[in-house]
């Protein structure tokens, strides 16, 4: 059986692995455009923090130690430019020797990945960078070495952003944060990121919300509330776009750009499967399509279709809830479920939201947690949670995430018995407590 894989990192990598542990025999060849096959995606901004501090804390493994240790083939610096499906050929070009060839493959593995949308007035700028890759994280850092940059213009409202916003104030940059609008983390319930805004000012991030870059001229930045600022450097995230030009028509995308998947992650050709930040696939608990960027997903696919293209009984995806947690500063937030921008188009939905301590009120260091729940007023099912604080977001958001695995309604929280200490939680939970309020 011959496998060629088309980018590596989280998705193509992992799927490589899976692939050659349940199949000693087969031919695996993995092609990625960029220089880089496997790097810690989410350790990125920690490592221009200085919070991670050696650059081989993120490498996971190179070409060289990949054959050796699993014998498959990675091509760094080779683009797969056109497959042609009928003839089950693509086509690669060597961005190194400027040369084309093709390649024929038994199961073609697409994982494309996504890239930072950059309009066009941030084009052509050396001083406006993005990070997406280690490359671009080698960009920045030499860049803030090179130019001695001190002041930092960080463009969007998403989780790269912020990420990225605390990460270059904690390098020991000034640093200013603009923003379109006031909603920051839009996947998120506003109620529970109305704080972001305290939480970056609190930690000295100048905030610039409701505008945004109108001109750039060298270091000069005019905003459209009419502001002229200097910045050393820009670094932008505008949300993502998927790497998926190549395939043409070669297989079905989404009006976005976004290959579909099935549940097995087979594409429109049975004999193409796709996985990672590129595919459209589904949420598990509603009826409703997916595209998500986030590690979990990406690493459930890579197991599935390994093991499709290899057993003769295939097993199918169940679907994502989509559950994701952001650091930041001394403040946490997550979320499960469906997004507010889905859940306000949707009938027979009901909102309950709590706050109160993360443990006994009377124990030190206890602060507050807020969550919000929506759920469906009528079946009574959990849509969606968000949650913010200090301490103990991930367990709350997490066991709220298996509940709605497990098929568990609005009210059957009331029953969730959590561990009780003073210390961690309360006799009560603010779990428990959603479920009494929605009661």
């Amino acid at each position: 059986m011959k496998v060629v894989i088309v980018g590596a990192v989280a998705g193509g990598a992992t799927v490589a692995s899976q692939i050659r542990r349940l199949d000693s025999n087969a031919e695996i060849t993995v092609y990625e455009k960029h220089r880089d096959m496997s790097f810690a995606n989410c350790g990125l901004p920690y490592y221009i923090g200085e919070t991670v501090e050696s650059r081989d804390d993120i490498v996971m493994t190179t070409p060289n130690e990949f054959k050796a240790k699993r014998n498959i083939d990675v091509h760094t610096y080779h683009e797969v430019t056109k497959i042609l499906p009928d003839e089950k050929k693509i086509e690669i070009y060597n961005h190194q020797t400027n040369t084309s060839m093709t390649d024929t493959y038994d199961y073609l593995i697409l994982s494309p990945g996504a890239r930072q949308i950059v309009p066009d007035i941030y084009k052509g700028h050396k001083h406006v960078l993005q990070l997406h890759n280690l490359e671009d994280t080698d960009n920045i850092e030499n860049y803030i070495q090179e130019h001695h940059v001190k002041n930092v213009l960080v463009v969007g409202g998403g989780y790269i952003s912020l990420e990225m916003a605390e990460n270059l104030k904690h390098r020991g940059l000034n640093v200013t944060l603009v923003h379109r609008s006031e909603h920051f983390l839009k996947n998120m319930s506003k109620e529970i990121t109305d704080s972001v805004k305290e939480v970056l000012m609190d930690n000295d991030v100048h905030l610039m919300l409701n505008d945004e870059v109108k001109q750039i001229e060298g270091k000069n930045i005019t905003f459209k509330s009419g502001e002229t600022k200097q910045f050393d450097m820009i670094v932008t995230a505008l949300g993502l776009t998927p790497n998926s030009e190549f395939i043409d028509e070669a297989i079905q995308l989404n009006d976005e750009g976004y290959i579909k998947v099935n549940k097995y992650f087979e594409t429109s050709d049975e004999s193409i499967y796709a996985l990672g930040d590129a595919i459209e696939t589904f949420y598990r608990h509603i009826d409703q399509p997916a595209t998500i960027a986030l590690a979990w997903g990406t690493h459930r696919a890579a197991s599935i279709i390994a093991h499709n293209i290899t057993q003769k009984e295939k097993i199918a995806f169940k679907g994502l809830l989509g559950s994701n947690i952001l650091k930041l500063f001394n403040f946490t937030y997550a979320s499960t479920g469906l997004p507010e921008s889905i859940l306000e188009k949707m009938d027979h939905v009901t909102k309950v939201s709590q706050t109160q301590k993360h443990k006994a009120g009377y124990m030190p260091g206890s602060s507050k947690l807020s969550l919000v729940v929506y759920y469906d007023n009528k079946s009574r099912q959990i849509l969606s949670a968000s949650a913010s604080g200090q301490h103990g977001i991930d367990k709350r958001i997490d066991i709220i995430s298996t509940a709605m695995i497990g098929g568990l309604t609005i009210d059957d929280l009331t029953d969730i018995e959590v561990a009780y200490h003073p210390d961690y939680s309360s006799p009560k939970d603010i779990v428990n407590m959603i479920g009494y309020k929605a009661k």
